[in-house]
């Protein structure tokens, strides 16, 4: 697999700006020892930057003799934070092992129809740590997003789970997180041509859009939603009926699939506020010929109501908890 360079595990530069006088009668010092030891990149009156081998040294340095204060870094063009937070990426190095040698294995959810019947699976990625502990996707990310590698690992992500595809029959659903895509023509298009040169029919797979809430640019997920449609794709929205997953939102996009999110599945049938949001939403959904789907499922008797209110697909521990599958 080849990134592009928006997404290759390069090794990091840090720029740390020292934003106060006396801080910054310090940086010639700095300098003349970086550049020693050949880990200075580059610098100017108030910042240097550097290779990330030496930032702890640097740090350190910092706590004997300035106003950590007044010091503050990021990684590429990323958010300006306090130095003090730098510890977050360099204990996240970890993430960068994981990218570059796909260290990802999934596991699969059934998704099943009225009848009982798999219709789908759902792939869900499962990380390891540097000790083989078992890493949830929540931590693997927040440490993408602490070394701005969060487009890299959303990559290896899709990619090996479009691989993983041939393990089933059925349609498969593929998470991606919409904001790590600069551009749907070129950072999706290995996606698509893995998917041909496998033999995988595209109606096969279902693009799933998740952290919906974070995305602010919708024209920007328009246009990737659009290429994978044009491309033959479903796509599908996460979590329904939270933060952006609005029933605006759902007229706007048009998606294949709409997903209740389980705060409104889970007790539905005993709860009519909850009974109330999940129809107008299913209504909403079936105005713009997406199927809908309820997932959470726990209790039979919540998954009797959903069905009787016309829902069409249910995921959940009550039809099956995500575990490896072999293939048949």
């Amino acid at each position: 697999m080849s990134f592009c360079d928006a997404c290759a595990p390069k090794p990091l530069a840090y720029q740390i700006e020292f934003t106060n006088s006396d801080n910054q009668s310090h940086i010639p010092i700095i300098v003349r020892h970086l550049d020693s030891k050949g880990m200075l990149l580059n610098h100017d009156s108030t910042s240097i930057l550097m290779k990330e081998e030496a930032v702890k040294g640097l740090y350190d340095y910092c706590a004997d003799h300035l106003d950590l204060e007044a010091i503050r870094f990021r990684i590429k063009a990323a958010t300006w934070k306090p130095i003090n937070e730098v510890f977050d990426s360099l204990e996240n190095r970890w993430i960068d092992t994981v990218i570059n040698d796909e260290l990802v294995h999934f596991h699969y959810q059934p998704i099943i129809d009225g009848d009982k019947k798999v219709y789908a699976y759902e792939m869900l990625a499962r990380f390891t740590g540097e000790k083989g502990e078992p890493v949830s996707p929540y931590e693997a990310f927040k440490s993408a997003r602490s070394r701005n590698r969060t487009y890299a690992l959303d990559k290896v992500c899709r990619i090996n789970a479009v691989k993983n595809a041939s393990v089933v029959s059925e349609k498969v659903f593929i998470n991606f997180i919409p904001t790590s895509i600069y551009s749907p023509e070129h950072c999706l298009k290995t996606t698509v041509a893995l998917a041909h040169n496998m033999g995988i029919a595209p109606s096969r797979l279902v693009f799933e859009v998740v952290e919906t809430e974070k995305v602010t640019d919708m024209d920007h997920l328009k246009r990737i939603l659009n290429y994978y449609r044009e491309k033959g794709f479903s796509y599908a929205l996460d979590d329904v009926g939270e933060g952006y997953n609005t029933i605006d939102t759902i007229r706007e996009l048009k998606p294949h699939y709409m997903k209740l999110d389980m705060k409104f599945v889970q007790g539905v049938a005993n709860d009519q506020i909850k009974q109330q949001a999940a129809l107008s939403i299913l209504e909403t959904a079936k105005s713009v010929n997406s199927i809908a789907l309820a997932e959470g499922i726990e209790e039979p008797e919540d998954f009797e109501w959903l069905k009787a209110a016309g829902f069409e697909l249910f995921q959940g521990y009550l039809f099956g908890k995500p575990a490896p599958i072999k293939a048949s």
